[in-house]
């Protein structure tokens, strides 16, 4: 696998389609992302498991 990986998803505030960059090289981690079209953080977890990688993005202040 790729270090990074290029993920497809939407803004969980405004709905728009974005793609996040994620960096599988440091395994199971949690960040914050600005949204590239409204500018509000996203809280991005990226999971790995024994399939590979699960990403879920939520608001920040869910």
């Amino acid at each position: 696998m790729e270090p990074l990986t290029e993920h497809p998803t939407h803004c969980p505030y405004c709905g728009e389609p974005i793609t996040l960059l994620i960096d599988h090289s440091g395994g199971s981690q949690s960040y914050v992302e600005d949204c590239f079209v409204c500018c509000q953080p996203i809280v991005v977890q990226v999971v790995e498991g024994d399939d590979g990688f699960q990403v879920d993005v939520s608001p920040e202040n869910d």
